[in-house]
């Protein structure tokens, strides 16, 4: 007998050993990121920025650095207005308010995960009546039974024993899910920035074109008066004086259609400060150039700085934990519970040492279960659990794919524009010239009156598209730095959190 029970404590011991070898071993696939095809340069990128044939074979595998502060690129615009809207915005824009509030979300969720790596402690006190049955006392089937109240002051606790990582990978998850969150924070808080430096320079476009309408007017007037003073001297007929008439309104028509897209570029700026649109408005400014040399450095680097590619890569992550925890669950799964205090028939006993009591067996105590079957469940949980992970690696590829798109059309369209904008100098003065010429023949009576509105047209023409070049070359620009992930190369680090970043600062 002695032996017979030296051989079931040493069988036993052997299960629990084997238990605890598992215990904590992961299931899930060794994670690796995915390959991507990146190129070792920019192939748009300017010849004084391309890299050296020495300096391509240098590229290095990415590391997740998209929490690196990257400065306040917005600074290299040299513009104090940006700047403060900059400000303005990060700290009252509801979108990255909402955004906060999902990282605090995320961190909440993973606090709940990584509960699970503790036991549970429970306490309890109250009265319960009951009637015990005669069989579990052990007396005739007929034996009167009394009932009884019984007080009881007991605490109880629960542990799930790590078996195959199942806790542990989800924790691995909510992990993942926390960091993915916030760099899908970061991702925000970039387009952000991008969308209101955008916006502004949308609106100082307009008020360039504004300003273009306003001198086209002025000089409409003045065509109108001489033109007038000549009809008034019988030099020409009443068609001139038509037609300079209907250049001047058109001119304060195109003006007025100005005007109305600049009100609501004006709107769309409040929105992105937090502000409503009857509590902001700017002042009149004209564009000036924005030429700018941004550096768009090493093709493997882009995989650091884009938070939104961060946020794919850490998707990518959570699925492949989410594999191991879909397998642990073809496995065994062992449950430690009990509970113990004290009871008595009386409360006043209730708290003596003879009162005390404990419970143990299959409702609390060591529980083992082991699947055997669940229709095809599991199997349909780890299915679904290997192709979201596909569907993740899939996304981050493309996810790239478009980062490297991003870069290079707008190191293209810089690259051109810088050529245009000066070869649209040009269209300018010559413009005027031709303008110039058109009205001195007319007063001499060499050309018609439509010579001199055609050459205005094209003043005008060239003068809209030259401002309009500006726009575009300044709001590409800042494109350019958003498809690099907000920031490059030798940008220093901003000294402190922007303060809606600083909402989720702390964890």
């Amino acid at each position: 007998m002695k032996t017979l029970n030296i051989k079931r404590w040493l069988g036993l011991s052997a299960l629990l050993g084997s238990l605890l070898v598992v215990a904590g071993c992961s299931l899930a696939p060794t994670y690796a990121k995915p390959d991507v095809s990146a190129p070792a340069a920019f192939k748009e990128a300017p010849q004084e920025t391309a890299l050296s044939p020495s300096e391509q074979g240098t590229w290095k595998t990415a590391q997740p650095s998209e929490q690196v502060l990257r400065g306040e690129w917005w600074t290299v615009f040299n513009d104090a207005t940006l700047n403060d809207l900059e400000h303005q915005a990060l700290e009252a824009n509801q979108n990255l308010k909402a955004a906060a509030a999902r990282v605090k979300e995320s961190r909440a969720i993973n606090q709940t995960a990584r509960a699970a790596l503790f036991p549970t402690l429970d306490a309890g006190f109250g009265p319960t009546r009951e009637r015990l049955s005669p069989a579990s006392q052990f007396l005739p089937a007929n034996a009167s039974v009394p009932s009884q109240t019984l007080w009881r002051a007991q605490a109880s606790a629960s542990y799930e024993v790590d078996l195959f990582g199942r806790v542990s990978d989800s924790v691995k998850a909510a992990n993942a899910d926390t960091e993915q969150s916030e760099a899908l924070f970061r991702s925000v808080q970039l387009a952000l920035q991008a969308d209101v430096a955008q916006n502004y320079f949308n609106l100082r476009e307009l008020d360039s074109e504004s300003d273009v309408y306003t001198r086209t007017v002025v000089l409409r007037e003045q065509a109108l008066k001489l033109v007038q003073n000549r009809f008034n001297e019988g030099e020409i007929s009443e068609l001139d004086v038509a037609q300079a008439k209907s250049e001047l309104a058109t001119a304060k028509s195109d003006a007025m259609t100005v005007q109305r897209l600049r009100a609501a570029s004006e709107h769309s700026l409040a929105v992105l400060l937090g502000k409503s649109a009857s509590q902001f408005s700017m002042a009149a400014n004209p564009l000036n150039p924005v030429d700018i040399n941004i550096p768009p450095g090493l093709p493997s680097s882009l995989l650091e700085r884009r938070p939104d590619i961060a946020a794919a890569e850490r998707a990518m992550a959570a699925a492949n934990s989410r594999i191991g925890v879909a397998k642990s669950a073809f496995f065994p799964s062992l449950n430690i519970t009990g509970s113990g205090g004290f009871e008595s028939a009386t409360l006043g006993d209730l708290f003596n040492w003879s009162s005390r009591t404990f419970l143990l067996g299959p409702f609390a105590g060591t529980a083992l279960s082991m699947p055997i079957f669940d229709g095809g469940r599991r199997k349909g949980n780890l299915a679904n659990a290997r192709a979201i992970y596909e569907e993740d690696v899939a996304n981050y590829r493309q996810q790239v794919l478009v980062a490297f798109q991003e870069v290079e059309d707008n190191l293209s369209d810089l690259r051109i524009l810088h050529d245009q904008t000066r070869t649209q100098a040009e269209a300018v003065s010559a413009s005027n010239r031709a303008a110039q010429l058109s009205r001195s023949q007319y007063t001499e009576g060499a050309v018609n009156y439509l010579s001199v509105i055609d050459a205005e047209r094209t003043v005008l023409q060239s003068q809209r598209t030259a401002v309009q070049l500006a726009g575009v070359q300044a709001t590409s620009a800042v494109n350019l730095i958003r498809a690099l992930g907000g920031g490059w190369g030798d940008l220093p680090a901003a000294p402190a959190a922007p303060a809606a970043d600083a909402n989720i600062a702390s964890r």
